[in-house]
């Protein structure tokens, strides 16, 4: 696997897109990609999926691996919060995918944390309703 350095920003947001595309596959919700690259230098972006349950979580946890391996070989250096499922943390380097609980992610509200970062357009419908029209 490429490390961050050797990778562009446009790399990291196609495989922002495939991450949010396999969460959507496995019925992820409320799906979102924030291009945080200017505020941490280290990551280029981060995707926040939802899920209602830890069964969901940890099934949308399998397929972005799965899918980004698939995709270009990557495996997470990291993977943080698997025992309880209710955040759980995937580190691809430039790209950190986000799976939480929904009563956790309401918590924590990552989203007005990074409200300052620009989301990346994944087209005029969402996510899921692209990967449904398949």
């Amino acid at each position: 696997m490429a490390s961050r350095l050797t990778r562009s920003s446009s790399d990291a947001h196609e495989r922002a897109v495939v991450a949010a595309e396999a969460a959507a596959a496995k019925k992820g919700e409320d799906i979102a990609i924030l291009e945080v690259g200017d505020i941490i230098s280290i990551i280029d972006c981060f995707v926040l999926v939802s899920a209602t349950n830890t069964r969901q979580v940890k099934t949308i946890v399998d397929e972005v691996q799965l899918a980004l391996r698939e995709h270009d070989g990557s495996r997470p250096l990291g993977v943080e919060g698997l025992d309880d499922a209710t955040w759980v943390l995937l580190d691809f380097a430039d790209v950190v995918v986000h799976v939480f609980l929904d009563s956790t992610r309401s918590y924590y509200d990552l989203d007005r944390l990074w409200a300052d970062a620009p989301r990346i357009d994944i087209g005029d419908e969402p996510v899921s309703a692209r990967q449904a029209s398949r």
